[in-house]
């Protein structure tokens, strides 16, 4: 029986909440008040007309604040950038459309003539601050991926066209992928000579064998090496980025660039926001939105995504009215196939019945502040690296009894073996020993690693040349103490914790 008080939602249709509208207040523009609306912005309305300075306001509000060397300069003052800028294009629609606003407020306007009664005069004067170009030299560096999945197409020459009939003025940066085992891209961009490092992930101490780098080492070969011998396909999607995002920031700093923007929208980040916490980045939440990048003190480059602000279906409807080309991303990984792409399906799926979702997910993490400093720099993605990761790793894991040895010395002099485990961050640690039923076997002919060049460079200095046979893997030196394990019989574990048992 059903209670009078309640009602019945069956029969009584009044007692049924109604759905909340699409837009809050009117059908009119929230800002002129007078056109129709053309885009609901989180329940604002916005005509066509007024939907470009929305989106420019909130590139300026983002961007404009780092732009000088002071970040803390007002943004209303002139704006001078201490070196040049590099865009990096992937082909995709937060990408495109990045490129084409930033071409929009910072390149073409700041040297427009108004014509007026026949008569040309530079706005504000030709000698007026604002005219002055905020960066010296603008390029696009975009990044192949094609060569490290067989069968993918090869966009360079197509993104090339297409920057060339739009963006005539810009200067195009290809590389690719596989430029992160290249030695000669690494002496290009000013790198130090580097080891040719591989990491053994039959252990979770992922022990390190060196030799000196060959210039004539297939990069390619490495990068595919690379690829396969990840455990899930969550760490080659993981992965990918951090090889991307590497390559990018070094080519950044060899074009003497200041400032790398990429075109990660706010959805985009929220997505990358959670996945990245639950593949344990969680120390280094704040540099997914924004980042000072200076490893060797050669000089900085700020990495802004200046459209962390607005939504994929902004930038969308952007690229529609303006008749933008999207020359799209292929895709390496099967649909659902990482815990990325599940995100994305989720996020995206939530955010259309309740459209603050993304915004909230950024303002909750930009909250976010680790309780202690860095012990450094992650040699693999060189974000900051939280101390003490390993020992706490080992007190929540299950690992198993018995490590398996260390990798066959090799016959060559300069060869060196180390563990690489205290020098990365938990998040790439989590990428390189993960496990899964479609992961690396330990009776897998395929579980050497080549490691990046910068990564090999930093390994370099970090290397203790100690031979083979003085090594043991079941010793573990930590405080300068030495510990040794075992595996402790049914008998002697309810010795130990005998006391805290209940008869």
């Amino acid at each position: 029986m059903v209670s009078e008080s309640c009602g019945n939602p069956s029969v009584e249709t009044e007692a049924i909440m109604s759905r909340r509208p699409k837009y809050d207040k009117s059908k009119f523009c929230i800002k002129c008040k007078l056109n129709s609306g053309a885009i609901i912005v989180r329940h604002a309305v916005y005509c066509k007309e007024c939907f470009p300075a929305l989106l420019s306001s909130k590139v300026k509000r983002i961007l404009e604040p780092q732009i000088n060397p002071n970040p803390e300069l007002s943004r209303k003052k002139s704006l001078k950038a201490s070196g040049n800028l590099l865009v990096g294009f992937s082909g995709g629609l937060g990408s495109t459309v990045l490129l084409d606003l930033i071409s929009r407020i910072y390149l073409s306007h700041r040297t427009e003539i108004k014509k007026e009664e026949g008569v040309n005069k530079s706005r504000g004067g030709k000698d007026h601050p604002r005219n002055e170009p905020v960066w010296k030299m603008v390029s696009v560096c975009y990044v192949e991926v094609a060569s490290g999945f067989p069968g993918m197409t090869d966009k360079t020459q197509k993104i090339h066209q297409l920057l060339q009939e739009n963006y005539e003025s810009l200067e195009f940066i290809p590389i690719r992928l596989e430029n992160a085992f290249d030695l000669s891209w690494w002496n290009k961009v000013g790198g130090k000579a580097a080891l040719d490092a591989n990491t053994d992930l039959t252990s979770d101490e992922l022990f390190v064998s060196t030799a000196l780098n060959s210039p004539n080492s297939d990069s390619v070969q490495k990068l595919r090496s690379y690829i396969s011998a990840l455990p899930t396909h969550t760490a080659i999607e993981s992965a990918i980025h951090t090889l991307i995002r590497i390559l990018l920031l070094y080519t950044a700093r060899s074009t003497q660039s200041s400032h790398l923007l990429l075109g990660t929208s706010l959805t985009s980040i929220s997505i990358k926001l959670i996945s990245s916490i639950s593949q344990g980045g969680g120390f280094s939440v704040r540099e997914e939105a924004q980042e000072e990048w200076n490893p060797d003190s050669k000089g900085a480059v700020r990495l802004i995504r200046p459209l962390q602000e607005i939504t994929l279906k902004e930038c969308s409807m952007w690229a529609w009215w303006n008749d933008l080309l999207v020359v799209g991303q292929e895709k390496y990984l099967r649909d659902k196939d990482g815990i990325e792409a599940l995100t994305k399906e989720f996020i995206i799926g939530l955010e259309r019945d309740y459209p603050s979702t993304v915004s909230t997910i950024a303002r909750t993490c930009a909250k976010l502040t680790p309780k202690v400093d860095a012990a450094g720099l992650c040699i693999l993605c060189e974000r900051p690296l939280q101390p003490g990761v390993q020992e706490w790793k080992s007190q929540i894991s299950m690992r198993a009894t018995k490590e398996p040895s260390p990798p066959s010395h090799s016959s060559d002099p300069s060869s060196v073996l180390h563990s690489l485990t205290s020098y990365l961050c938990y998040s790439c640690h989590t990428t390189l020993s993960s496990r899964s039923s479609k992961g690396v076997s330990r009776n897998s002919a395929n579980t050497s690693l080549p490691l990046p060049v910068w990564a090999s460079t930093h390994m370099q200095g970090l290397l203790v040349d100690v031979p083979i046979t003085d090594m043991q893997p079941n010793l573990k030196e930590a405080d300068e103490e030495i510990w040794l394990t075992h595996k402790v019989n049914p008998d002697e574990m309810k010795v130990a914790i005998g006391e805290f048992l209940l008869e």
